[in-house]
């Protein structure tokens, strides 16, 4: 209880520079994601809500930065589950996770960088599972199973890296290669790459998705409006994870696979809509199949 009461202050702290347009504040991005979206299931990756609150001593250009000079405020939870079927649990174990990070943000010429620690909260402790299972009652929703054996209380530290190169390959299609590092929670190293099919991936400051590897708007100028797609797909490389055993039918993966699709929608004054499906690769040895989650982002101002 403690715990989320903290994080609780923490969030509306960071929303209050927003609603009095303080000038240090250059952006929020958010995204929900879960598989109801996708394949329709409750299950493994079940589902995530990051928010991102950017803050700078300038205003936002779209301009790359120094180190230290942009600054993101990341509050995220999870949920990891069993696909639920059978009477015993044989599948991955339950997991509910509250993360709170500080990220900066920073790039020379076409290259943009990324690395930040976050703090990493598990276990009952997070009243995750509570949450969930008061959702899916209000909603007439299967509940999740095996959450009594869910993984324990604790609390992790990690730290995470990414660098990327931006391509324009002509004024609409903008490639974006990257290559990304953790330790922590789970240790793993990543590359991938992404193609933006129309405007503002040059300017706009994107933050990737842990989950999927979306990349989600954290600001946005105000000089392009429009539609643009995205695809992109990756490949990580796990030498570890608290999520995952070392051993037996849920032991994790070596490998994992990223595919994704989305379509983004640009207005004025900050508004806009984005929506991506993507394909997650089997993460551990007795998952049968892969799975399909949706994730969706709304900015609207009133």
């Amino acid at each position: 209880m403690r715990i989320c009461a903290a994080l609780l202050c923490f969030l509306m702290a960071a929303a209050l520079p927003a609603a009095a347009e303080s000038p240090t504040h250059i952006g929020t991005g958010r995204l929900f994601t879960n598989d109801y979206f996708g394949d329709g299931r409750d299950r493994w990756q079940s589902g995530s809500y990051v928010i991102s609150h950017l803050r700078s001593p300038a205003v936002w250009t779209g301009a790359p930065h120094e180190f230290g000079v942009v600054t993101e405020y990341r509050l995220r939870s999870s949920v990891m589950a069993s696909d639920g079927q059978g009477d015993a649990p044989g599948d991955r174990p339950y997991a509910g996770t509250i993360s709170f990070g500080v990220h900066s943000h920073y790039g020379v010429g076409t290259t943009q960088s990324r690395i930040g620690m976050d703090v990493t909260v598990t276990g009952p402790q997070t009243q995750v599972s509570g949450f969930q299972r008061r959702v899916h009652e209000l909603l007439d929703m299967r509940q999740a199973r095996f959450t009594d054996s869910q993984l324990g209380d604790g609390i992790y530290f990690g730290i995470s890296a990414e660098t990327a190169e931006i391509v324009q390959v002509s004024d609409a299609i903008t490639m974006r290669p990257f290559a990304e590092a953790q330790v922590g929670p789970e240790d793993l190293f990543r590359i991938g790459a992404d193609v933006f099919f129309g405007g503002g991936a040059q300017s706009d400051l994107m933050i990737r998705d842990v989950t999927t590897g979306h990349l989600y708007q954290g600001t946005k100028r105000a000089d392009w409006s429009g539609v643009s797609f995205v695809i992109g797909g990756d490949l990580a490389f796990v030498a570890d994870s608290i999520f995952l055993p070392d051993t037996g039918q849920g032991a994790r993966n070596d490998t994992r696979g990223r595919l994704r699709v989305g379509a983004r929608w640009h207005g004025q004054d900050n508004t806009g809509i984005f929506y991506g499906l993507t394909y997650l690769s089997p993460e551990f040895a007795n998952q049968s199949e892969g799975q399909i989650t949706g994730s969706l982002q709304l900015n609207f101002n009133f």
